[in-house]
């Protein structure tokens, strides 16, 4: 499964918030969803600082999931044998998503 934002259309393999819940079961999924998506993002962080190279990949999209596989795999060793997690850099500014323009960057985080 995927978890998205708003911006992203619903789809069977992706979870995406309630635009506007109204109901308990729906504020709980929200702020579960919201807490693993946290998480999701301050793991990112911590790949991204600890490999440079993943700040602006410049490659075709088979040798970038390659090298993205094989830096997540080394931070899990990292993690593994409890090696010092490196600071975490000020996160890029985004411009704010518009759910109706489908064509925008999509933010994706896999679970």
């Amino acid at each position: 499964m995927l978890l998205g934002d708003r911006g992203c259309a619903c789809q069977p393999y992706l979870m995406t918030s309630y635009p506007d819940p109204t109901t308990v079961p729906q504020m709980n999924y929200n702020r579960a969803h919201s807490s693993t998506r946290g998480c999701i993002e301050i793991a990112f962080g911590q790949i991204k600082s600890r490999f440079n190279c993943l700040r602006h990949l410049r490659v075709a999209p088979d040798r970038a999931c390659n090298i993205i596989v094989a830096c997540a795999v080394l931070h899990n060793v990292a993690k593994l044998r409890r090696e010092r997690d490196p600071p975490l850099e000020p996160m890029e500014e985004m411009p704010p998503l518009n759910p109706m323009h489908l064509d925008h960057r999509k933010e994706f985080s896999v679970i």
